[in-house]
């Protein structure tokens, strides 16, 4: 039983709050009939998507070692991977789409690795191997849609969420997880299904995560790509699904063109989508993803960017002028005519400068929370980052003196400077005070007998996003997810069926000629009358036998079973065109 969870260069390299959502791949979970699907599906995609797939996909499949016989295991799919520079991992089912985007920033495709039943063959709304292993990975061997992915991870994983897009994807995870387990209650899956619908209907201004999130769905997994009279798939939810990947080529859905208003369109993930947008090429994805990425607090920082950190309740991030960095849960902002004049964060604060925590300044130095005026000197048209030697003496900001800086908007800071932390740039970014005492008009904001006081430098934020600068300063190993995802049953009757579905993929894959097909057809027909992929097997290996009694009795059966079950007669179809035509 391989539990291991096989690494590589890339995986090495994941930061520990990532590896937290990481599972092995037990490959002994699957079993026959899970192979029979992923083979049947696979099958299916080959022939019906060499038509209508980019050009990437195909030759994707064959770059990837993504086979059709066989559902891939991890180990393989990192060795090919690693060759055009991805890897990938295993997973629990929907992670947090912070944590799905970080990880396409560091190259690596989450692979959820349970399988859909069979029951589910044609689409699952929860993610599975189908999806993730023969949808996303083909598509990545090209290398500029790879670099709009990774891109898109790097930026997606900034963008700032609001409390009701983890509440949404909490009711999204267990509502896949409902409607892909076998014998859920109808009663609990149309609870699951109202939860999505109440907060989709009540989700107010969309964050930036939820329209970022938006552009993921409709590019990277409900992609259309070419012209919008004669498109090509290239999204892995079409890629995966045997149904929608038919659907979505009708007049039944619209196609549109695609642009940066697709933010703000929202999707259904139950549901076949009712509309699809095309993109000219690869490229234009990535024009896009800039002109949204300009218009996130990630770029533009400033009042709206702070407002979005507090409204998101959430660890986060602001850098300043200066390039200083300020991670923590914001909960305060104070702001004079349109911009901010004094910040401040609740509980474990961390300072960095480029991504790496400041010596001495780490949430055990600021465990309760930092606050510091944002600006220039009220009165001085210098900032003091733009300060010289001689300005900053003459000023008094200078190390033992006593000062007292007035900043606009009614901020005053009055203490004794003990001493200041600069950049690489030799501006100063940080100063420390004692007896210092901060005030706003009449508030105070800090009292001297709280400690010394460290004041960030900075005359603007330039940036705020999601997440703090340096990923060592919180502990983030914290994700507990609210459902698991739940594995098919095992009964006597189950496991008897799967011996048979091993049994005639046994004979198949050996070319087994001699082994008598009739016993196992006669214990399906009397045990199992409501599998048809099994039947659909046996016919593959008959048409290469000369037993033309034995393989018409089971067209027969076949043809009967679609009169008796005909929301799977497609499927049946579908499987003996495979094998006859």
């Amino acid at each position: 039983m391989n539990t291991t969870i096989e690494s590589n260069p890339l995986l090495d390299r994941l930061p520990k709050h990532l590896k937290q959502f990481i599972k092995p791949q037990d490959y002994s979970d699957y079993t026959p009939i899970n192979q029979a699907v992923w083979r049947y599906v696979m099958r299916k995609n080959v022939n019906y998507l060499s038509k209508v797939a980019h050009s990437s996909y195909l030759d994707g499949l064959k770059k990837t070692g993504i086979e059709i016989d066989h559902i891939p295991s991890m180990y393989g799919m990192n060795r090919i991977l690693s060759e055009i520079g991805w890897a990938a991992v295993a997973v629990d089912g929907f992670i947090p789409p912070n944590a799905f985007m970080e990880f396409q920033a560091y190259n690596v495709l989450v692979i959820a690795s349970d399988i859909r039943q069979l029951e589910h063959i044609e689409y699952t709304p929860a993610p599975d191997i189908i999806h993730e292993g023969a949808g996303h990975a083909p598509i990545i061997a090209n290398p500029e849609y790879a670099e709009y992915l990774r891109r898109f991870g790097e930026i997606g994983c900034k963008a700032i969420s609001s409390g009701k897009d983890y509440e949404m994807y909490e009711a999204i995870r267990l509502l896949s997880i409902l409607k892909e387990a076998e014998d859920t209650p109808q009663h609990e899956i149309d609870s699951a299904e109202k939860a999505v619908a109440d907060l989709q209907n009540n989700m107010g201004e969309l964050s930036e995560m939820a329209q970022i999130r938006n552009l993921h769905w409709w590019t990277v997994e409900y992609g259309l790509i070419g012209t919008v009279e004669n498109p090509k798939i290239y999204g892995a939810g079409l890629l995966s699904s045997i149904g929608e990947s038919a659907w979505c080529m009708t007049e039944n859905v619209k196609k549109l063109p695609y642009d940066i208003s697709v933010a703000n369109q929202s999707f259904d993930i139950t549901k076949p989508q009712p509309q699809l947008y095309v993109t000219p090429d690869f490229a234009y994805l990535s024009l896009v993803l800039e002109e949204f990425a300009n218009k996130m607090a990630l770029r533009t920082g400033g009042l709206s960017g702070i407002q979005k950190l507090i409204h998101s309740n959430a660890l986060g991030t602001i850098e300043l002028s200066t390039g200083l960095q300020i991670s923590g849960i914001f909960t305060a902002v104070i702001e004079q005519e349109g911009k901010p004049i004094h910040i401040q964060t609740s509980g474990k604060t961390a300072l960095s400068y480029r991504e790496k925590e400041l010596v001495g300044h780490g949430t055990n130095k600021h465990s309760e929370g930092f606050g510091s005026p944002i600006g220039k000197l009220k009165g001085i048209n210098l900032a003091i980052e733009d300060m010289s030697p001689r300005d900053l003496r003459a000023y008094a900001i200078y190390e033992s003196e006593s000062v007292i800086m007035e900043f606009e908007g009614d901020i005053t800071v009055k203490g004794e400077i003990i001493t200041g932390s600069r950049n690489l740039h030799g501006e100063i970014i940080l100063i420390s005070l004692k007896n210092c005492t901060v005030t706003h008009g009449e508030n105070i904001l800090f009292r001297p007998e709280w400690g010394n006081y460290d004041m960030a430098v900075g005359k603007k934020v330039v940036s705020a996003f999601s997440g703090p600068a340096d990923v060592n300063s919180f502990d983030l190993i914290s994700h507990v997810p609210s459902s698991k995802t739940i594995k098919a049953k095992h009964t006597a009757e189950r496991d008897d069926l799967e011996l048979l579905y091993h049994s005639v993929r046994k004979i198949r894959e050996t070319k087994d000629t001699t082994t008598s097909l009739e016993p196992i057809f006669k214990d399906l027909k009397e045990n199992h009358p409501n599998d048809w992929l099994l039947a659909v097997e046996i016919t593959e290996v008959l048409k290469d036998r000369n037993e033309p009694q034995l393989l018409d009795e089971i067209l027969l059966y076949l043809e009967q079973l679609k009169e008796t079950r005909p929301e799977v007669a497609h499927l049946i179809t579908g499987g003996l065109g495979l094998i006859f035509w």
